[in-house]
């Protein structure tokens, strides 16, 4: 297996990356930028996915990680939450809604698939390394 030397190698920071973008664009170019609370929400779970993934890699432990992934995790499920909200008020299409929706339940997967791996694995972390 390949070596990950920094966060944005993995795929699961990529995607989110996209799911903050895809949110981003939905507030520039809906109504939803005018639901101040809604945005506001909606801005610090979808950054709270990237953000908490790469928080956990840099802690290099992997039980950290594995914690941070599971905030992660949890933030993928509110942002669904929030979109569901958003579409309720019409601030974004069917369309809209269905690809952040589906972007975010993949996400979510993989994030718990990259647990289970973690939780499987025999290395603790770099800062367990011996010197």
């Amino acid at each position: 297996m390949a070596t990950i030397n920094t966060f944005k190698e993995l795929d699961i920071w990529q995607l989110s990356r996209e799911i903050c973008q895809g949110v981003w664009n939905a507030f520039e170019n809906t109504s939803l930028g005018k639901d101040f609370e809604l945005k506001n929400q909606m801005n610090r779970s979808s950054g709270s996915i990237m953000d908490n993934i790469a928080e956990g890699f840099e802690r290099n432990g992997r039980r950290q990680f594995i914690n941070f992934l599971s905030y992660s995790k949890g933030s993928c499920g509110e942002l669904r939450s929030q979109l569901y909200r958003a579409f309720d008020r019409k601030h974004i299409t069917e369309e809209e809604f269905e690809f952040l929706r589906e972007k975010t339940i993949t996400e979510s997967k993989k994030i718990g698939s990259f647990m289970a791996y973690l939780v499987k694995s025999d290395n603790n972390g770099s800062k367990f390394d011996k010197k």
